[in-house]
């Protein structure tokens, strides 16, 4: 028999032409599918948290007829069908097992490729790769029509990704998170951190890994996209709950480069009056990257300052790189105990910004113990609150991803899970501490899983233009779909936002405007403001000389002048009113794992007009956003979702629509487009 039913944990087993595959039920309406050529299929260092599954919904059925077993988990259905068949031109018996996935109804959400006669297609394919390990892709059949979401964060304005490739590859401004919903009622996340690609063609779906030892993924299906990122965080985990200061105004720019800085700045809110929860001090705060602590020469005291903040109500986070450089004060001991990433061949080092470093190896748990201790002393003791774990990625000076070997293994092979192990020791660390429900780590990118070690995703050093702010609406609401529902971006942009230009500051208000609607509203940005001499940023040095990481321009709420400063204020006060809401939305992504910020498919899944709209969102149930995304426009058409039970109010001019139109509404500088569902949140009325 082909098969091995284990009806006492209800896995079906198939063996054949020196491949093992197992199915089994992981979760309500979910399976987990492994692969893997002349061994059985391992754990892994997926995502999936370990299984837990009410048997009782669970069938296994098998056909010695039909050489067909059947998995029946609640609502969905596995089907694996063998056949063996002479192959007149190896002249021996091939052995096949073929995948269908369908709901209990019948109806097919999904099946892998056949073999397509003489083409002899393989729906698993294994390639071997010399060393060990083999290439793989997976190629499924799937719905002409249907509509993808989730993968997420990749720079550009697409809602539906039907018809999209992706690499699964991390980079600055791109969070490679493999996991998609379908409009046809299913989830697939492709439970390999290897580096590969996706592509969702009209012909083909596949899946694809340079380097692997198995084939792994996991289906869930439900009757709505909420049911199935529920399914999904059940599976992958969930977030926390997010601190009550997370829910307010963060200020930062490029570099506060002193302790008197950042007093004097908290000092000007306080005496102004606007609400600030946290104030963050970014990098080159050290004397050498990999040093793990504040330089005395401009920090002097930073428990008396952190103290200072912290009776202003303000919470201090601190930026951490895992860079380490070859300067460092600790890079001898961390090589010595191989606490590094490796590269393979050339020159041991990763990146050159401000000098040779190397990362610390985040998937090393001696590692990741290393640098907690580091940064507990250091930091943690001296009153810091939070870490903002930049360069997540890694970012390598060059994405040479065949180049770099961790303790978890080649980066080809693994090099996903890093960004999700750089947050598990932070977070781990300040468990140990008895923070919980109290950690929050600002972080530049993600994989699956990331959402459980209080990962809050940025958008990466995006540019300060209205295209980058177009895309950062999509890329909040792919990762959410994706299942990192704590999302921000850099208000205004990253790069080149000169704060003396005109278009700029209109476009840092309407970026302010969008992040106010936002898990998390947080200003930062490398500023820039030509001086009478012509140069652009201070030069910073030592006492003795000796270079120090410049610091951009000015870049707090009355930087930009009155106008400017009056309306960030007015959103930075809106965004207080919307506290109790926002509260709301970050205990049901805690629960079940919501996004925040959702497409109009997600709260109407049946709306056909509402699947590829990619300039509008909802925050929450109850709000529809609709940022201006081009400079100087004054107006601009919202499509309202639903039908004439659904009731919209402009909570700019309160004025009611029926769902299913369209309408034109104005948008003067001070007002984003927003529309109350049902007539809630009255007290917004004027915004």
């Amino acid at each position: 028999m082909a098969f091995t039913i284990d009806t006492t944990n209800n896995v079906i087993a198939w063996t054949g032409g020196g491949e093992y595959v197992r199915i089994e039920p992981w979760g309500d309406n979910s399976v987990r599918v492994r692969s893997r050529m002349m061994h059985e299929p391992q754990e892994g260092i997926g995502a999936l948290e370990p299984c837990n599954i009410d048997v009782s919904r669970v069938v296994v059925e098998y056909s010695e007829e039909t050489q067909t077993a059947i998995l029946r988990n609640n609502n969905l259905i596995v089907e694996a069908r063998a056949s063996e068949k002479h192959n007149d031109a190896s002249g021996y018996n091939t052995n096949r097992c073929e995948l269908t996935f369908k709901k209990a109804d019948g109806t097919v959400l999904f099946k892998e490729i056949d073999g397509g006669g003489s083409l002899q297609l393989k729906a698993r394919d294994y390639k071997h790769v010399k060393g060990g390990g083999h290439e793989l892709t997976v190629s499924f059949e799937t719905p002409e029509h249907e509509h993808l979401y989730g993968m997420g964060e990749y720079q550009q304005p697409v809602m539906d990704l039907k018809g999209s490739t992706f690499e699964l590859a991390h980079r600055n401004s791109q969070s490679s998170v493999p996991f998609v919903v379908s409009s046809q009622g299913y989830g697939f996340l492709w439970n390999n951190p290897a580096i590969g690609d996706a592509t969702f063609a009209k012909n083909r779906t596949s899946w694809h890994a340079m380097v692997s030892e198995q084939i792994d993924y996991w289906v869930t299906c439900g009757d709505s996209p909420s049911q199935i990122i529920s399914q999904y965080a059940d599976a992958t985990g969930h977030p926390p709950m997010m601190p009550e200061w997370g829910l307010g105004f963060w200020q930062c720019k490029l570099r506060y480069w002193n302790q008197q800085q950042v007093l004097d700045v908290a000092e000007q809110f306080h005496k102004r009056n606007i609400p600030l929860d946290v104030l963050v001090v970014d990098f080159f705060h050290w004397p050498k990257m990999g040093d793990y602590r504040f330089e005395p020469e401009f920090w002097p005291n930073p428990e008396l300052m952190a103290r200072r903040l912290h009776e202003l109500g303000i919470k201090l986070m601190v930026s951490v790189w895992p860079q380490v450089s070859l300067e460092s004060e600790n890079y001898d001991e961390m090589r010595s105990k191989n606490l590094l990433i490796k590269a393979e061949q050339g020159e041991d080092f990763s990146m050159m910004f401000e000098g040779p470093s190397q990362y610390y190896d985040a998937t090393n748990p001696r590692a990741r113990q290393f640098v907690w201790d580091l940064c507990k002393r250091n930091y943690v003791n001296n009153g810091v609150d939070a870490f903002w774990l930049d360069e997540a990625e890694p970012e390598y000076g060059s994405y040479d991803f065949d180049n770099y070997r961790y303790y978890a293994g080649s980066n080809l092979q693994i090099g996903n899970i890093y960004p999700r192990e750089y947050n598990r020791g932070f977070y781990e660390g300040q468990i140990a501490l008895g923070r919980e429900g109290q950690i929050v780590n600002l972080t530049r990118c993600a994989w699956a899983g990331s959402q459980r070690y209080a990962s809050l995703v940025w958008s990466g050093d995006v540019g300060s233009t209205f295209a980058d702010l177009r895309a950062q609406i999509t890329c909040a609401i792919h990762m959410g779909m994706a299942g990192i529902p704590w999302f921000t971006t850099d208000m205004g942009g990253f790069h080149d936002g000169d704060i003396n230009s005109e278009q700029f500051r209109e476009l840092f208000l309407r970026w302010a405007q969008f992040s106010c609607f936002s898990p998390v509203m947080r200003n930062h940005g490398d500023r820039s403001a030509l001086a009478a001499d012509g140069s652009m940023k201070e030069t910073i040095t030592t006492a003795t000389g000796e270079h120090r990481s410049p610091s951009g321009a000015d870049n707090e709420p009355w930087s930009m002048g009155k106008q400017v400063e009056e309306i960030l204020v007015k959103y930075i006060q809106l965004r207080e009113k919307l506290r109790p809401y926002t509260r709301e939305l970050f205990e049901q992504a805690h629960k079940s794992g919501t996004p925040l910020i959702r497409g109009l498919f997600f709260e109407f899944p049946h709306d056909e007009a509402a699947v590829d709209i990619s300039d509008e969102y909802m925050f929450g149930p109850d709000l529809l956003v609709a940022p201006i995304t081009e400079y100087a426009l004054r107006e601009r058409d919202v499509y309202l979702p639903g039908d004439n039970s659904t009731v919209w109010v402009d909570l700019h001019t309160g004025r009611s629509y029926a769902g299913g139109s369209t309408v034109r509404v104005d948008a003067p500088l001070d007002v984003i487009p927003v529309f109350a569902r049902n007539n809630q949140h009255h007290d917004l009325l004027g915004l």
